[in-house]
This record gives C-alpha cells, structure tokens and sequence, in this order.
C-alpha cells in the first residue's frame, strides 16, 4: 500500500475515497485494491484516513482513454433469430449514430444472434473480455434486454466495478416486441421441464405443448 503523510500533499486538492470513486467511476472495493497493489497514490490524515490528491483522478482517467481525451464505447447489438438480422443492421445503425452525437469513439461493435437468456453468446463473451481488460469506457445497447433478457442490474454492476458504464438509447423494450418475449418464455418453461420429468419424458412435451397454447389463447384474447 502507498501511503504518505497528509502534510507532504502540499496545497492540492485531496478528496475523501467517495469522492475519487464518484469521479473515477469505481466501487470502494476497486479502490482498496488498487490501493493495495500500488495503483493510487494516497495520504493519510493524523487518524488514519485516505485522501487522494485530484492529479490521480487525471491520471487514471487519462490512463482509461488512451490520453486521448475520448470516452471509449463498445456497440452491443442482440436478436434473437437470424429472420431478424435487419433489425440488428438498424440497431448498429442507431448506435453509431448515437455514439458520434456523444462525441464517443467506437472501438468495437459487437452482436449476437441469441436468446437473451443464453449466457454463452460469442458477442457477449468478447465484450466481457473487454471490460475486465479495461479496454472500454461504456457500452451503448439501444434496449436493456438487448444485453441480456433478466438480471441486467447484476451485469451492470460488474462492469462497474471495471469503471466501465452501460448507456441504454431507448430504456425499456417496446411493448409491441411480443414474439421474442414468448420465445424466451417458451424456453424457460421448457428448460424446467426438463429439469422435472427429463428431456424426453411425456409430462414434459404435454407441460411445454400446453403452456404454447395457453400463450396462443392469450394473444388472439387481446
């Protein structure tokens, strides 16, 4: 750990850990251990306490960018099937734009052609690989459910804790993207029935025949 008494900080500015982490965009937790492996420079106070001079917040920060002064961004584009590739062609496409009316510099565009329940998408993986390289500022997806379909919340707590952030274009999915939604639903029923009464059993064909045609009778009543 790199320590120093407060005194020798001379008249810059020091903050307290929450307010580094507030700038810097990282948990306490990243703090600690950057501060452990020698990744900050901190002063201690008379009692003890953290303070880290703002030349850090420049420093890391430049050291994210490349010194450039860009944010670097990451396009997530995600369907479901391969009939939908002209959706994701328009989901780029948005992206892009968006990315350049940020002012961001695109150093990859990534997309899957995969439920958002399949945790093992190609896409997804990479992009992974990207934040825990710190290879990336944020990630762009026009819809929360592009990135994954439940559980957004617990992967975006992840890449924060990489100083990465997720910008989401639209916010929620549209209510009118039904079909993909039933998808998804179709193969949870079918993964747990699976799980119940085995792949090939009779239970689990009747469970699965039956909750799709539960789903028709609830479309054609609307």
């Amino acid at each position: 750990m790199v320590g120093y008494d407060v005194m020798s900080s001379g008249f810059e500015k020091l903050l307290r850990p929450r307010e580094f982490c507030e700038a810097v965009g990282i948990s306490y937790n990243t703090l600690k251990q950057w501060v452990r492996e020698g990744r900050v420079k901190v002063y201690r106070t008379a009692t003890g306490r953290w303070r880290i001079p703002y030349s850090e917040v420049e420093r890391i920060l430049g050291l994210r960018q490349g010194y450039t002064g860009e944010t670097r961004a990451v396009i997530y584009a995600r369907v479901s099937s391969s009939d939908q590739k002209s959706d994701l062609e328009r989901q780029v496409e948005y992206l892009t734009q968006y990315c350049a009316s940020k002012g961001y510099r695109v150093v990859d565009v990534l997309s899957d052609v995969a439920s958002g329940l399949k945790t093992e998408r190609r896409g997804l993986l990479k992009l992974f690989n990207q934040v825990v390289n710190r290879q990336v500022d944020v990630v762009v997806v026009t819809y929360r459910d592009r990135l994954t379909r439940f559980g957004f919340e617990y992967l975006e707590y992840f890449f924060k804790q990489y100083g990465v952030r997720v910008e989401v274009a639209f916010g929620e999915e549209p209510k009118g993207a039904y079909r993909e939604l039933v998808e998804d639903l179709i193969e949870i029923v079918t993964s747990f029935a699976g799980k119940l009464y085995g792949m090939r059993s009779c239970k689990k064909k009747k469970l699965v025949e039956g909750f799709k045609k539960l789903l028709e009778e609830a479309e054609k009543s609307e």
